[in-house]
């Protein structure tokens, strides 16, 4: 079966400047929904390389996310989007 999220990290080119937040030791998982009652979840590699951030995107609705990365275990883990098909 096909994967159905296109998953991207795109590097931002620099470390971490902060700490990470203590009370996120294993990611975040962020909710992108808006609370749609159809809903698809994509796990991400956390943490991230480095700075930068993930383009998640839907292929069979096309909805598309932004989420930006800091290379910390507080970085998004999965996040959960709306799905636009009817």
């Amino acid at each position: 079966m096909e994967q159905a999220m296109k998953i991207e990290w795109v590097d931002g080119k620099r470390e971490p400047q902060c700490a990470p937040d203590p009370a996120y030791p294993n990611g975040k998982d962020l909710d992108c929904s808006n609370g749609a009652a159809k809903t698809c979840t994509a796990q991400l590699t956390c943490p991230a390389p480095r700075c930068g951030h993930y383009v998640v995107e839907c292929k069979r609705c096309g909805y598309r996310v932004a989420a930006t990365t800091a290379g910390r275990p507080d970085d998004p883990r999965s996040i959960k989007m709306p799905c636009k098909l009817n």
